[in-house]
């Protein structure tokens, strides 16, 4: 089938190779020319595991295609995916403007009918707008007998895996009330869809809330873990006996009730506060998203609130070890990174950092450029030289396991305060070290 994605970010690249890697043919438009003059020579703008090579080997099959040329990608697909940007506006709205941009566009140069489908995350109501917007521009073009439907598409991928989660999806939800149109689709996913059926029809506006819906539902749990967290280290408890002893129970499981620094990346927070808004925006109070956002702001303070505890508040002039900049693992993705928050408050109290992490060092780099008092360290053992002690913010597989004694040695003060509960206050005792984990107490 021909397919058509507008935007290469995060989700349309993702999604474009992966659909080329099955035997589509599919063209990728984006505005950015030199983002498409690197893609068309194999370069890819983020790192994804798996992704890169999926991109190469699919270009230079001619089964994936990168362009400018919006004529010639509305042209192209019978199928065409909106999988651009929808940020948060200043009041935490998603801003629709790229997504209606992109349904102008299509209206400009459509010649025969297309299935225009949004993959972004967009607000309940989205279909409808974009199917405005399609209408007014074609009639504006004499053009209103070409007909045309709008799917909602949600992807629903984690960074780190979301190669992995397009080739192997748990759910491919499609919102669309024609009948026809979900044989098309069910036709585009078939190669994805063989083992059991993971797909699931509804109408439009409930797959647009089934988005919206999934992300808070986890963002809940974060948020929900990081409250019980904060009991059990003010009564003396541990929150991963709790973890243990709650994931047993199969209604609640072991998936995202591990407690933090707190959540960060392109989606929960942005998604918490677009729900949020859209609830407001119709009278209707979101009380549960509103203290799961409270929550989280809160936690990512909640490293610098030990440091300055252990310390008596006296940090100014001393040098923090930072392992981790991402906001997670297997990305280089730094958007509402706990890091940023923990660099920040540090800085302002008169401390410096020494960080690293194995893919985000470029991404720290173009957010902060040569700031004082950030210093980007080469490996993680390098980060400890010189520091007064060391604090993990992000659960890279490369940290669970330092040399302890080595650690100790190196460190002026022996103390590490862990942001993801990567090791045993038992065990760290021994050592001599002094141990802050979430929810641990102190060693």
């Amino acid at each position: 089938m021909k397919i058509t994605v507008f935007g290469t970010g995060y989700v349309g690249l993702v999604q474009g190779a992966v659909l080329a890697e099955v035997g589509h043919e599919v063209i990728c438009v984006d505005v950015d020319a030199a983002k498409v003059e690197r893609l068309k020579a194999g370069e890819i703008p983020i790192y994804e595991p798996g992704l890169e090579p999926m991109v190469q080997s699919n270009h230079a099959a001619g089964r994936l295609l990168f362009t400018t040329d919006a004529a010639q990608g509305v042209a192209h697909g019978k199928v065409i995916f909106l999988a651009v940007g929808t940020p948060p506006d200043e009041d935490g709205s998603a801003d629709l403007q790229y997504v209606l941009g992109v349904a102008d566009t299509i209206a400009a140069h459509m010649e025969a009918p297309k299935i225009v489908v949004n993959k972004s995350t967009v607000p309940v109501g989205t279909g409808d707008k974009v199917a405005a917007q399609l209408a007014a521009g074609l009639e504006a073009r004499g053009r209103g007998d070409l007909s045309f439907d709008v799917v909602s598409n949600p992807e629903f991928l984690k960074e780190g895996a979301a190669v992995a989660d397009c080739m192997r999806p748990d759910r491919i939800v499609i919102g669309t009330d024609n009948g026809d149109v979900a044989d098309v689709m069910r036709e585009l996913y078939a190669p994805f869809n063989r083992n059991h059926d993971r797909i699931i029809i509804m109408d439009v506006r409930s797959a647009e809330l089934t988005k919206y819906a999934a992300n808070c539902m986890l963002a809940t749990k974060i948020s929900f873990m990081n409250e019980i967290a904060g009991l059990a280290d003010r009564l003396g408890a541990d929150v991963e006996a709790v973890r243990h002893g709650i994931g047993s129970d199969p209604r609640i499981g072991y998936h995202f009730i591990y407690p933090g620094a707190g959540y960060g990346g392109s989606c929960f927070p942005k998604d918490v506060q677009a729900l949020m808004r859209t609830a407001q925006s119709i009278g209707y109070q979101p009380l549960v998203l509103e203290a799961v956002e409270a929550r989280n702001d809160a936690q990512k303070t909640v490293l610098f609130d030990k440091i300055m505890s252990h310390y008596d508040g006296q940090i100014a002039g001393k040098t923090f070890a930072l392992w981790g900049l991402s906001f997670k693992p297997k990305t280089d993705d730094m958007r509402e990174a706990s890091s940023r928050v923990l660099m920040e408050a540090l800085w302002a109290a008169g401390a410096t950092v020494q960080a690293y992490d194995p893919k985000a060092m470029q991404e720290t780099q173009r957010i902060y450029g040569d700031r004082d008092g950030l210093a980007l360290m080469g490996t993680k053992e390098a980060a400890l030289k010189g520091a007064d002690a060391l604090v993990v913010v992000t659960e890279w597989q490369e940290f669970k396991a330092p040399d302890f004694e080595a650690l100790k040695e190196v460190l002026s003060d022996p103390v590490i305060f862990d942001g993801r509960n990567l090791y045993e206050p038992d065990r760290l005792a021994r050592y001599g070290l002094d141990y802050y984990a979430i929810g641990r107490g102190k060693s």
